[in-house]
C-alpha cells in the first residue's frame, strides 16, 4: 500500500479525509500534537492500516520523521485564532512551509495544502495573509503541490451552524454580523474528497481550487436555516460593526489572559465585511469531478439535536 501523512489528521476534514484514503487502499499516517486523542481513527481501515503519530509542525525534527518513507502528504493544520506558541504565522504560514521543505527534501511530489478562499498576501488580516503566505512557500518547494481553498466548510462537528444552533437554543436574541455577507457553503465530505481526488488525480498537481457548495447563502439566510431546522423563533438583531469590533475586542480578553477559546475576534468582524465564494475563473468540485453537496440534505442530520424534543420533534413547533 502507498503511505500518506496527514497532518491535522484527527481534526473536523481530517477525519473525514482518513476515513475515504484508507477506503481507497492507502496507509494512513495521521500525524498529531496528541496522538491518543486520535486513536479513534484506527478504525477508519483494517488493522494496522491506519496510525497515529506524534509530530508538530512547529518542530523540524518530528515534522520530518513523520514525512519520511511517505508517497504522499496532506496538510489539513490551520487555526482560527491564536493561542500562545500556536500563532498565525507559526502554524499557518512556517508550519506549511516545513511541510513543503521536508517533501522537498525527500522526494514527495505529491502534496495537497488547505487554504481559504480569501487568501491574500496584502491583507491587514492575519488568518487571510498567512493563508497566502503558505501556499507561496509551499509551491516555491513543491511545485507539483495542490492548494484547495473551500469557502465555509458545513457538517456534523462544524463550529458555525452548531454554534448559532446553540445560540438559538439559550437565547432568544441573534445578533447579525454582516448579514448581507455571502458564503458557498461545502460539506466536509466533499473537501475530504476533494484533498483524495487531488491526490490521485495527476490532472490537479500544480493547481489551485476553489471549493463552493451549489448554494450561496447570506448571512442572514444562514440564520434562517438554523431556526428552520431548529424549529425556534428568535429576534435577529443587526449588529453595526463598530458595536462588533467592540464586543470581539471584550471577547478577546480571556484567550490573551487564559487561552481561552473567544466567541468572536475582531480579524473574524473584518473578515464579514467580504463575500467568501468561488471565483468566476476559479477551478472548482466540478473539475475534480465531485458533485457539491446540498445544504438541506445535511443540516437536519445534525441540527435535529437543538429542537425542544430532538429527534422527536416536529419541525416547526418549538418555540
Amino acid at each position: 500500500m502507498p503511505i500518506v501523512t496527514v497532518f491535522g489528521g484527527s481534526g473536523f476534514i481530517g477525519r473525514y479525509a482518513v476515513r475515504k484514503l484508507a477506503k481507497r487502499g492507502w496507509r494512513v499516517r495521521v500525524a498529531v500534537r496528541r496522538p491518543n486523542e486520535a486513536m479513534f481513527l484506527r478504525t477508519a481501515g483494517d488493522v494496522g492500516q491506519v496510525e497515529t503519530i506524534q509530530a508538530n509542525i512547529r518542530d523540524d525534527a518530528s515534522t520530518e520523521r513523520a514525512i519520511v518513507g511517505s508517497d504522499a502528504v496532506i496538510n489539513l493544520v490551520g487555526i482560527l485564532f491564536p493561542t500562545g506558541k500556536q500563532t498565525f504565522d507559526a502554524v499557518q504560514r512556517d508550519g506549511a512551509e516545513r511541510i513543503a521543505r521536508f517533501c522537498a527534501a525527500h522526494g514527495v511530489s505529491r502534496l495537497v495544502h488547505i487554504s481559504a478562499i480569501g487568501a491574500d498576501a496584502d491583507s491587514h488580516i492575519a488568518y487571510q495573509r498567512t493563508k497566502a503566505e503558505a501556499e507561496a512557500a509551499i509551491l516555491r518547494h513543491v511545485p507539483t503541490a495542490s492548494i484547495l481553498r473551500p469557502s465555509l466548510v458545513f457538517g456534523p462537528e462544524d463550529e458555525f451552524f452548531n454554534r448559532f444552533a446553540g445560540m438559538a437554543r439559550m437565547s432568544p436574541v441573534l445578533p447579525l454580523i454582516g448579514g448581507e455577507t455571502r458564503f458557498q457553503p461545502v460539506y466536509v465530505g466533499d473537501v475530504a474528497e476533494a484533498a483524495v481526488q487531488s491526490l490521485e488525480k495527476g490532472e490537479a498537481q500544480g493547481q489551485v481550487f476553489e471549493l463552493g457548495g451549489p448554494e450561496v447563502v447570506t448571512m442572514r439566510e444562514v440564520f434562517d436555516l438554523v431556526m428552520e431546522e431548529t424549529g425556534r423563533k428568535r429576534f435577529v438583531m443587526s449588529v453595526p460593526g463598530w458595536m462588533a469590533r467592540l464586543q470581539a475586542a471584550v471577547f478577546e480578553l480571556p484567550n490573551k489572559l487564559f487561552g481561552m477559546a473567544p466567541l468572536l475576534t475582531r480579524d473574524q468582524v473584518a473578515m464579514l465585511d467580504t463575500d467568501n465564494v468561488v471565483g468566476a475563473d476559479a477551478k472548482t468540485l466540478d473539475d475534480l469531478g465531485i458533485r457539491g453537496t446540498t445544504l438541506d440534505s445535511i443540516l437536519p442530520t445534525y441540527l435535529y439535536r437543538y429542537r425542544a424534543s430532538g429527534q422527536y420533534a416536529r419541525t416547526k413547533v418549538a418555540r
